[in-house]
């Protein structure tokens, strides 16, 4: 005897549950696609891992990045944010994106510029150019003219710091205030890196894992964990750069580099800060000690030792150098 044909029985459910399980079964399956696409991209692109890191944290801090063409260079930057001008000067074999957790605590007050300076990051680079610490801050002043900027609170971090001292003494016209920041170029008591240095190593220079970790130990108390595949787009990110990092690593360990600022700090005009890690083991803190003794034009001379943080305080204490930043910034 045949089968009498069984009707479709109707979904009773109302028709607002009907949609939220259709919107969810369309969520599940955007988030496997995603989970797939972003496995594939980790495991075989991770330098757009990185990319879409800094895009996002680029946003966060409500900058946006930007280019200008300044005689034979091209000026990648980030800029954002209303009020005083303040310009961030990255460190050796380093580049605009360490400022940007930072930032988040500056745009809300003030108009922020980070460029990468020429030869690091995404500015350009020419095989035969001087990259040393007078020649970038020559640059920098084409740089400022370029992007209308008048007059400025500077800070420089490490090498940075060396070509902001540099900078502020050629042109205090433009210098509203000055902070060094673990600056390079001050005399300081010979640490384990500086004997390393003069010994012929290069810690900058790496070319697998345990060479990015063990500088990564170097430049802050606590590391961070950067997962593997991410560690290997950094790995091949240096070894593209390994002529240039030593190239310029040579340049800067002469002394008239590497004290530049010795000279020049007695002539400052302007007010100026220096902020320090307590455990800086690459340019160790009685180098602020130089500083402060040299500081003999300025009208205000401010010093900070922060602790928890070893070489980049912008990254490992990011909101507690922003309020330093502020701080000095308002009052001067």
């Amino acid at each position: 005897m045949a089968k009498t044909p069984q009707l479709a029985t109707p979904d009773q459910r109302p028709l607002w549950q009907r949609l939220l399980l259709r919107r969810l079964k369309f969520l599940v399956v955007v988030a496997v696609v995603l989970g797939l696409g972003a496995g594939l991209i980790y495991a075989f692109a991770p330098s757009l891992l990185l990319k879409a890191d800094v895009a996002r944290q680029a946003m966060a801090a409500h900058l946006e990045k930007k280019t200008v063409a300044v005689g034979d260079t091209s000026w990648s930057y980030y800029e954002g944010g209303d009020g005083p001008t303040i310009v961030l000067l990255h460190g050796f074999a380093a580049n605009k994106e360490t400022w940007l957790e930072m930032a988040k605590g500056l745009t809300d007050h003030f108009h922020v510029v980070i460029p990468d300076l020429p030869g690091w990051g995404e500015s350009s680079r020419h095989d035969d150019g001087d990259y040393g610490i007078d020649a970038q801050a020559d640059r920098l002043e084409g740089f400022a003219a370029a992007i209308g900027a008048q007059r400025f609170l500077l800070v420089g971090q490490s090498m940075g710091g060396a070509i902001a001292g540099v900078y502020a003494d050629k042109h205090p016209e433009r210098v509203a205030s000055l902070v060094l920041m673990g600056s390079l170029g001050l005399t300081f008591k010979e640490n384990d890196f500086a004997r390393e240095v003069k010994s012929g190593v290069n810690p900058f220079i790496y070319h697998d894992r345990a060479g990015l970790e063990a500088l990564l130990a170097r430049i802050f108390l606590t590391p961070p964990h950067i997962p593997g595949r991410l560690e290997d787009a950094l790995v091949t990110r240096n070894e593209k750069d390994h002529a240039f990092i030593e190239r310029t690593f040579d340049q800067l360990k002469q002394p008239a580099q590497a004290f530049s600022l010795d000279p020049v700090i007695g002539k400052l005009s302007m007010p100026v800060l220096g902020v320090w890690c307590h455990d800086d083991k690459i340019i160790d803190v009685s180098a602020l000690d130089t500083l402060r003794a040299g500081l003999k034009s300025s009208p205000s001379i401010g010093a900070t030792v922060m602790n928890g943080c070893n070489h980049m305080p912008m990254l490992e204490k990011p909101v507690e150098t922003a309020r330093i930043i502020t701080g000095f910034a308002l009052a001067h």
